[in-house]
């Protein structure tokens, strides 16, 4: 009887703590901001994307690690501390989140993912070490808004799985709809300054606009018939 109650008892101690975890709020963006200014020399700040993206634009500090060899990850994991807290991050969540596992499956317990990756971090206009000019300004932009035709404008990566989802999608709607809409299709991170000043802060995003201004809006990889929808009611 006193086993029973004992395994009773461990049983619901486990069921409260799975249930306690699965209640903590992820952490949002500024409270990476803030734990990470915090840790200050202390941080070891991880990019996940690939050598050729983070030769182009990464966060000051950060070192190029890669999840796509395992044989690389074994012997670039030797070079850190795992007493350090660790940040990580890639274009969105998708290679930060696999990274964040494996870290954590290899020891690390301080590990921080950025909360919607580089794409927010340069859209809300935090600094980046970059080799990218500034690209389009505000008013090239705008030019390229200028038809008799509804624009679509798809913000995107080559880098980047969803956009590649996306891009058959927008690809079709031009040829189909040749006579109703015109697409401006704008490489996000060569373009810096102006996703900054237009609060791109999501990979791929869609933005519909009609005589220059703006009708429509939606980030991640929309349905074409969503797409259609907003297209034919703002013909």
């Amino acid at each position: 009887m006193k086993i029973n109650r004992f395994l009773l008892t461990l049983s619901f101690a486990f069921f409260v703590c799975l249930t306690l975890k699965a209640q903590t709020p992820a952490l949002t963006f500024e409270a990476f901001e803030a734990k990470l200014q915090q840790a200050g020399d202390r941080a070891q700040i991880l990019d996940a994307r690939s050598e050729e993206e983070y030769n182009q634009n990464h966060l000051k500090g950060a070192i190029s690690f890669s999840v796509a060899n395992e044989a690389d990850f074994q012997k670039q994991i030797k070079t850190l501390n795992k007493a350090n807290p660790v940040f990580v991050y890639s274009i969105g969540n998708g290679r930060s989140g696999k990274l964040a596992k494996e870290l954590q499956e290899a020891g690390f317990s301080d590990v921080t993912e950025l909360p919607g990756g580089l794409s927010k971090w340069i859209g809300s206009g935090r600094p980046v070490e970059s080799t990218v000019g500034a690209g389009l300004s505000l008013a090239d932009y705008q030019a390229q808004l200028k038809s008799d035709k509804l624009v679509l404008v798809d913000f995107g990566s080559r880098y980047c799985g969803s956009c590649k989802k996306l891009a058959p999608t927008v690809d079709e709607l031009e040829k189909e709809q040749a006579s109703n809409i015109k697409v401006v299709r704008i490489e996000a991170y060569e373009n810096k300054a102006l996703v900054k000043e237009l609060g791109i802060t999501s990979l791929p995003t869609l933005v519909l606009y009609k005589g220059s201004q703006q009708v429509w809006k939606k980030a991640g990889v929309t349905p074409k018939t969503e797409i259609q929808a907003s297209i034919a009611e703002s013909l």
